[in-house]
């Protein structure tokens, strides 16, 4: 539930989003994003959280940065890091949890509500402070993949609950298929 003349912020994991949003088969478009959230109330804020591949020459999701910096998202981003796991394999780490979490509890005494775009149940203890501190939070994400995108202790912790599903035809489009496989 939302009130109109709350001051809202939005935290988008965007590689959470992103994996919630291709296991329901779609794009999300940020515009329409921003526009229903300014919609349901006073928005402040909408960060969005990633990590970048630094060293390669072109980045699938540089396009999706730029174009959120210049579209009244406040991106924070930091280099991914790349290793190779016990098996030899080159994975890519690039958590983004903790700036998250920080930049939540600064912004708390200034908003009412804070909508969170995760289903990581890390996320749960962050719930908890911030509605100690008054503020209401409300949790996107889907139970309607296979396994579900979030953890049930965050489900739980949350005041509300936002299925992602449903907000497919207000913020989705359909997936591109030229994309290939972008991490974000």
């Amino acid at each position: 539930m939302f009130y109109r003349d709350e001051r809202l912020a939005l935290f988008i994991d965007g590689s959470n989003l992103y994996a919630a949003a291709k296991a329901l088969g779609f794009d999300i478009d940020y515009k329409l994003l921003r526009t229903e959230f300014m919609r349901r109330g006073k928005l402040l804020r909408a960060f969005y959280y990633t990590a970048l591949l630094e060293n390669e020459e072109y980045s699938p999701i540089r396009p999706l940065v730029d174009w959120l910096n210049y579209n009244g998202f406040s991106m924070v981003t930091k280099p991914a890091k790349e290793f190779t796991d016990s098996m030899g394999r080159r994975k890519v780490k690039g958590n983004m949890d903790i700036e998250l979490a920080v930049d939540a509890m600064e912004i708390a005494p200034h908003v009412d509500h804070i909508v969170l775009f995760s289903g990581d149940g890390d996320f749960r203890p962050l719930l908890e402070s911030l509605q100690r501190q008054g503020v209401r939070v409300s949790v996107v994400s889907t139970i309607r993949s296979q396994p579900p995108m979030i953890a049930d202790e965050l489900r739980r912790q949350c005041d509300n609950f936002i299925e992602l599903e449903e907000l497919r035809d207000v913020i989705g489009r359909p997936p591109r298929e030229d994309q290939g496989n972008v991490a974000e």
